[in-house]
């Protein structure tokens, strides 16, 4: 049985953690914003630069050169701004998965401790039960790590896989523009 500074103490700390979570949420929104506003910030003033220029541009070739010259610098910022958000997300979503991977072992502790008094309170014969009972509990707690493993190897897959892909964008980019001049 809980006790009610047992149960005052695991609310306690339920709303601790949800206050947390909250927290890291926000810092992750305060990260995007900032991005977003910087993103903004450049993109007007490399709008007003380009525009300046293309009103000297004095014939059909300077203008394509023009054209040409600010495809490339585009895909790269563009790479740019998806692996910053990409690192905002992975980073927010790592302090979820730590929050809930601690939460998560101390369910595990607590229970197997609710497990081990019952083992010592059972009536005399349900050794094997009992035997067979905690078996179950490290088989389940056995794949519930090896499901966590997977979904860091998974994370890490899809991180390097998107890396890839933003570096083949922007090596692309580059060759494009170097076979245009």
């Amino acid at each position: 049985m809980l006790t009610p500074e047992q149960v005052l103490a695991s609310q306690k700390a339920t709303v601790e953690t949800l206050f947390g979570l909250t927290s890291k949420a926000f810092e992750g929104v305060e990260k995007l914003v900032e991005l977003n506003l910087t993103a903004s910030k450049a993109a007007l003033a490399e709008a007003a630069g380009t525009a300046q220029t293309a009103l000297t541009v004095k014939d059909a070739q300077e203008l394509l050169a023009l054209q040409a010259s600010l495809f490339q610098p585009l895909a790269e910022k563009t790479a740019a701004y998806s692996r910053h958000l990409y690192d905002i997300a992975a980073g927010t979503g790592a302090e979820f998965g730590k929050t809930f991977e601690a939460q998560a072992t101390d369910a595990q502790k607590k229970f197997l401790a609710v497990v081990d008094n019952a083992a010592k309170n059972a009536p005399a014969g349900s050794e094997t039960a009992v035997a067979v009972f905690k078996s179950a509990v490290a088989a389940g707690n056995n794949a519930l790590e090896s499901v966590q493993k997977a979904v860091k190897q998974a994370t890490e897959v899809a991180e390097a896989n998107f890396n890839a892909v933003a570096n083949t964008a922007v090596n692309a980019s580059k060759a494009t523009a170097k076979a245009k001049r």
